[in-house]
């Protein structure tokens, strides 16, 4: 997980990834970080959590929160993104 996230879609894919990787169903990570199922389906899905929702699942998955200078994403970059999803059959 070397990736910037600078979406929540993107955030939503890795945390993905991460659980996958640890052989995890989302109903195991759930108990583990302590919430509902419905959190893992709204954080994997990119749409809005609590950030104690987000800290406790990172935790579960073994992962940590770190914060630097990024700034917003660019026009270019928002506009990619949509334009992805444009293309998805």
């Amino acid at each position: 997980m070397t990736d910037k996230v600078r979406l929540p879609d993107e955030l939503g894919r890795q945390l993905r990834e991460q659980r996958e990787a640890l052989g995890m169903s989302k109903s195991e990570l759930a108990v583990k970080a302590g919430k509902v199922r419905e959190v893992i389906y709204r954080l994997e899905a990119g749409e809005d959590s609590t950030v104690s929702s987000l800290l406790a699942v990172l935790g579960a998955l073994g992962l940590a929160l770190r914060l630097e200078r990024a700034g917003l994403p660019s026009a270019s970059e928002v506009a990619a993104r949509f334009q992805d999803d444009d293309d998805a059959p």
